[in-house]
């Protein structure tokens, strides 16, 4: 497999990242109130198209997207289909694992904020990553669960270290999101679809291991392997969690759907959806979409959209602006 040239690149940006609730108002009102993000719009759709999309019969969907700086998330609530529940032992390098990292400008005023809601702590406190991890030294950061346990994380980059929109506005206290992190099985393996495939870039490496990791993932002994990448656009990156010890738990079941509460989806905005998803299907990428499914409505910002599984089965949306 070949990586591709920046001139073949696929992947331009992530648009959003979507997050399936079992109830939309309850969400609003924890992302809104708890981490100061912005309501951006509310839609219900219902019809075949959608139902093709994500492999759901007869799905009539809300989708409430809310904005936090310059990122965007989709709570998505499926009114008339009741789906699974995230399992209540889920841990850090179970393959499900997926967290949404929330940049703040003071992490002890925003932990102290986020306490006050109905969260279910990860980590014991906030931690600081020791100086001798050259990549992540100094970075501070805290894991949580949201109301329904969607995995969530605060980060506070020092002077050195993030993006410089990380440092440039401090009055508020939420600034946006950095990155959404994934738990994977095989490095090398989700290098192949992510960056050979699609065309991200890889721009971070380090190793996190010690006490301070395993108090911030809630696991004895936890040593991980991370691996950071963005697209060509830079915006929102996506890291991958590859636990040495303890080894990656349990795989995503075969019989999840984007109806459970589990399901989280990462919104690539592709220059060219026929021909990512021929190379996607030569390379027997697993789809959930029967077909890119046309928009013909207006309700939805993007016009074409196709949903595949990474060889781990997270859920990417490829979608055509």
């Amino acid at each position: 497999m070949n990586t591709p040239t920046h001139t073949n690149v696929q992947v331009q940006k992530i648009r959003a990242i979507g997050l399936t609730v079992t109830n939309c108002d309850r969400s609003l009102d924890f992302y809104t109130q708890a981490l100061s993000f912005e309501l951006v719009s509310d839609i219900t759709v219902e019809g075949q198209d959608y139902s093709d999309l994500q492999d759901v019969t007869g799905a009539k969907i809300r989708i409430v997207t809310l904005r936090l700086g310059d990122e965007l998330i989709e709570l998505i609530e499926y009114l008339n289909i009741k789906g699974k529940p995230i399992p209540s032992d889920s841990q850090s390098n179970d393959l499900w694992f997926q967290h949404l990292a929330i940049v703040v400008s003071d992490i002890d005023r925003a932990y102290a904020q986020v306490r006050s809601f109905p969260i279910q702590p990860i980590s014991i406190t906030p931690q600081t990553i020791p100086p001798d991890n050259e990549a992540s030294a100094g970075v501070r950061a805290f894991k949580f669960k949201d109301p329904d346990g969607h995995d969530l994380e605060l980060i506070w980059f020092p002077a050195d270290k993030g993006k410089d929109k990380w440092h440039q506005n401090r009055n508020r206290l939420f600034l946006g999101i950095d990155h959404s992190a994934i738990a994977i099985s095989n490095t090398e393996q989700s290098l192949k679809f992510y960056r050979d495939l699609l065309g991200m870039q890889v721009d971070s490496r380090s190793l996190n291991k010690g006490e301070t990791q395993a108090r911030m993932d809630d696991l004895p002994g936890a040593e991980v392997r991370i691996t950071g990448l963005r697209p060509p656009e830079d915006g929102v990156g996506i890291e991958l969690l590859d636990y040495i010890t303890p080894a990656n738990a349990r795989p995503i079941p075969s019989d999840w759907k984007s109806c459970d509460i589990t399901h989280m989806q990462i919104e690539l905005v592709v220059n060219d959806i026929e021909q990512v998803v021929d190379r996607l299907r030569q390379n027997e990428v697993q789809f959930v979409s029967s077909r890119v499914v046309q928009f013909t409505d207006s309700l939805l910002p993007y016009q074409q959209g196709c949903l595949v599984k990474d060889p781990n089965g997270h859920t990417i949306l490829l979608i055509a602006e």
